[in-house]
């Protein structure tokens, strides 16, 4: 019986053609891939809310996980803030499976041959992109040269490095991975078909019409037919859609394809929501002693258009003094800084310092470990933050009024009194998410908070943190229920609670 060629095949053939030369180191990354994509999904099998999962017993040899038609899933423990943690095979009934793909189909749950193909998806393109990965521990001198050193994606999600649509060498092209100059176009829109937020530079400006920055890949498979005229070299950042003009500004493009989770368009809610949201992040980094910086929206414009859309914003290095630099969080792991309990326990309570203090003021960051970023002085010192992106924060107008600041003219998806939504925007982002990240497990993660935690303010979403289970997505839920809108969530086990079972050892 023929059966279609798989995506690693498929991978492999397309690589072969476009660049040759890269493929046996391709070869050899499949089966680290593989492992690094099951050990993320394992972690959702073992800790979200799945409803096919009927129950959970932790024993001397691991996890065994019953499943709605009484089979069982067995493997090892799993720390749920564990990074370096690999899982290289589980037990479905009898049958070992060592790929993601082939276990998630085996599974047959709803949705499952869909989530699969993502999953088979995100092996090839994380291989191919460990392939082409510059692993130098040397400090880069420019900011995109930091986004470009983090090369698995998200530490938890096994979507990390899911990039339908993308050929390998769109991949090759355009993913920060693989250090490419992108070329930036331009798309011209009447003026009067367009709204802009904020200031848009005269140089993007012509003749009654503005010029939108467009992303390569978006000129050419969604707005195929409109013309699109060269205009700047640029490096792409984490997003892939966010990229940096050398010695100027970053430029947050429309990318029409569902990267990892999310859709990358840019609505109209977010461009009208860009100057208002600048303006409110810059009064309230101003009440944090310096600790916090937030990168400006200079200027966002659409033309009506999630499609055809873009954001221009401040560079984070414009906050690094002489000797210091500004790196996002996610990419502290790919570099040589002090490996010591205390060092992770200053970065917590400077986080959880500027995290709690937005929170009790009214803003809840979306503070995960691509948009937060951490400056440090020449030894490796974190002295402060920068926050960029503030589309899909969370504010609380009631919060805001307590503390006598006028709340943004805003309504809609971003405004919400509700502790619940505004404690796990934070804590799942910062905590689950950037914290966890860095910290790689438990017991490292559990130590670094409860250090920090001593002497902050005693306010009730701190009490939340240190007592509740802590927040956060259910990343793979959520893709295997395409039908129900928003964030799914997970509760974890909080790191700060003594007692724990085998499951984290």
């Amino acid at each position: 019986m023929h059966r279609p060629p798989t995506a690693e095949a498929e991978a492999a053939e397309e690589l072969a053609a476009v660049r040759p030369a890269l493929l046996p180191r391709f070869t050899a990354e499949l089966p680290g891939a593989r492992a690094a994509v099951l050990t993320r999904l394992w972690r959702a099998l073992a800790h979200e809310p799945l409803p096919w999962v009927t129950g959970r017993s932790h024993g001397a040899y691991g996890l065994t996980l019953r499943l709605w038609d009484g089979r069982t899933l067995h493997g090892p423990h799993a720390d749920p803030y564990a990074t370096s943690a690999c899982v290289t095979g589980v037990r479905l009934g009898r049958e070992r499976y060592a790929d993601p793909a082939r276990l998630t189909a085996a599974l047959g749950v709803p949705h499952a041959s869909a989530f699969a193909a993502e999953l088979a998806g995100s092996v090839a393109s994380l291989a191919l992109s460990r392939a082409g990965a510059d692993h130098s521990k040397e400090w880069p001198a420019r900011d995109w040269e930091w986004e470009q050193r983090v090369v698995d994606g998200h530490p938890f999600h096994p979507n990390c490095r899911s990039r339908p649509g993308f050929s390998v060498a769109e991949q090759l092209a355009y993913g920060p991975e693989h250090r490419p100059v992108v070329e930036l176009g331009t798309v011209a829109v009447p003026a009067d078909e367009c709204l802009v937020s904020g200031e848009w530079p005269d140089e993007l400006r012509g003749g009654g019409e503005l010029l939108v920055p467009v992303h390569p890949w978006q000129a050419a498979h969604v707005l195929a037919g409109r013309p699109c005229v060269p205009w700047r070299p640029a490096h792409p950042l984490m997003s892939l859609r966010t990229l940096a003009l050398p010695g100027g500004a970053h430029v947050k493009t429309a990318l029409s394809t569902r990267l990892t989770s999310s859709v990358r368009d840019i609505s109209e809610y977010s461009v009208r929501a860009a100057a208002p949201l600048s303006s409110l992040a810059a009064d309230l980094a101003a009440r944090t002693g310096g600790l916090l910086h937030v990168t400006r929206t200079l200027g966002a414009v659409t033309a009506r258009s999630p499609d055809l859309a873009a954001l221009l914003r401040e560079s984070p290095e414009v906050y690094a003094r002489a000797g210091e630099r500004v790196l996002p969080v996610a990419a502290l792991a790919t570099t040589a800084l002090p490996d010591s309990p205390s060092w992770l326990a200053a970065f917590a309570r400077l986080a959880l310092t500027v995290g709690l203090g937005l929170l009790d003021l009214g803003v809840a960051l979306e503070a995960h470990g691509q948009n937060l970023l951490v400056v440090l002085s020449a030894d490796g010192t974190p002295r402060r933050l920068v926050y960029r992106d503030l589309a899909d924060i969370r504010i609380s107008p009631a919060r805001l009024a307590r503390h006598g600041i006028a709340p943004p003219a805003l309504t809609g998806r971003l405004v919400t009194d509700d502790e619940t939504v505004l404690r796990r925007k934070l804590f799942g982002s910062l905590v689950a998410g950037a914290l966890a990240g860095t910290a790689g497990s438990r017991p490292a993660l559990g130590a670094a908070l409860a250090a920090a935690v001593t002497g902050l303010p005693d306010t009730p979403d701190l009490r939340a943190l240190c007592e509740d289970p802590l927040p956060a997505k259910a990343l793979s839920l959520m893709r295997l229920s395409p039908g129900t809108p928003g964030d799914l969530w997970a509760a974890l086990p909080n790191p700060l609670v003594l007692e724990y079972d085998r499951s984290d050892q």
